[in-house]
């Protein structure tokens, strides 16, 4: 492996990127409304193992009855829980400086200053590329990026996540309100948008377990906010302190994102998403590679892991 000309330089900019790694990947989570939510709940967490096992509930315990008496309890097994089971995705982005700038910027501040614009760099191309990854289908790039909204919710029911059929397991089906499947096939519009909102939250509602995250593309943000009154657009002020654009829906901030497909609105219970980070692989920085046939240092950060769901009837989407 090459060497820097400098060795001062590779150990600066070696400890400055290891203990950036905790930053790195906070900014990214906090870049976006639904990963800020999602970390908000505990739900941002580290997994081990070949794979990334979620375990979920299916079904209720078949033992729990009513007695009198003497009578005698049902000790049967009941068997309620089982597990979902995805791939790791991985992402990465590299650092790179050349040698001309590590001679030219070989004093301590010049080299924490270049440092700290390439690393701002890389911060904003993973918060773009996990902001749109967020609602993939887990198929782009030959199947290697992140399985997202549109696989957990899609739009048609009966697809296969995390190694379970929905088509089989109905329990494992999300809930959509398609305009065009509605009664009297509604044209989406602000004075139609309320009425599919208040469906679908019926929809994925049971009792207190209510959508808490609500996310829109452009058309659809813009119908909920025209149907408000002014005195009935009401913000989450956490959330607009936090730089989203946001309203309120039964007691959920609706959420735009321009990352979000055309005509879609998510319903979401972030109780049961999950962000799934291997260990040690968190935007973590690795060891300073060569750059081949080039004189340059490439220092690489990486993630691997993949967002996963542990109650996709709980989880809903709007479409035309």
């Amino acid at each position: 492996m090459a060497t820097s000309p400098n060795s001062t330089f590779t150990e600066i900019v070696t400890t400055t990127l290891a203990g950036y790694s905790k930053t790195l990947a906070d900014n990214v989570t906090n870049s976006n409304a639904l990963l800020r939510h999602i970390d908000a709940k505990g739900n941002k967490q580290v997994a081990t193992g070949r794979t990334i096992v979620q375990e979920l509930e299916y079904a209720t315990n078949s033992t729990a009855k009513w007695y009198s008496g003497y009578e005698v309890l049902d000790t049967s097994t009941s068997n309620v829980f089982t597990a979902a089971e995805f791939n790791y995705k991985q992402l990465a982005g590299n650092v790179v400086i050349s040698g001309l700038e590590q001679v030219e910027n070989s004093g301590k501040e010049a080299i924490f200053n270049l440092l700290k614009s390439r690393v701002r760099n890389l911060e904003k191309t993973l918060n773009n590329t996990m902001a749109t990854s967020l609602y993939a289908d887990g198929t782009g790039t030959d199947g290697k990026e992140l399985g997202g909204l549109q696989l957990i919710v899609p739009g048609t029911v009966g697809n296969t996540v995390g190694g379970i059929n929905s088509t089989t397991y109905t329990f494992w089906q999300n809930k959509v309100y398609d305009f065009s499947a509605a009664s009297g096939s509604p044209t989406p519009s602000a004075t139609t948008i309320q009425t599919a909102m208040n469906t679908l939250w019926l929809d994925t509602t049971r009792g207190a377990d209510v959508p808490d995250c609500i996310v829109a593309d452009t058309n659809y943000f813009n119908f909920y906010w025209s149907s408000l009154q002014t005195n009935q657009r009401f913000t989450s002020d956490d959330n607009a302190s936090a730089g989203f654009m946001n309203l309120m829906f039964m007691n959920a901030p609706v959420f735009f994102d321009d990352q979000c497909p055309t005509d879609k609105m998510y319903f979401l219970n972030t109780d049961y998403l999950f962000l799934r980070s291997a260990q040690g692989r968190e935007f973590t920085p690795l060891g300073e590679k060569a750059s081949v046939n080039q004189d340059a240092m490439v220092l690489p950060v990486v993630w691997a892991g993949n967002m996963t769901c542990s109650n996709r009837a709980r989880q809903g989407v709007i479409q035309a």
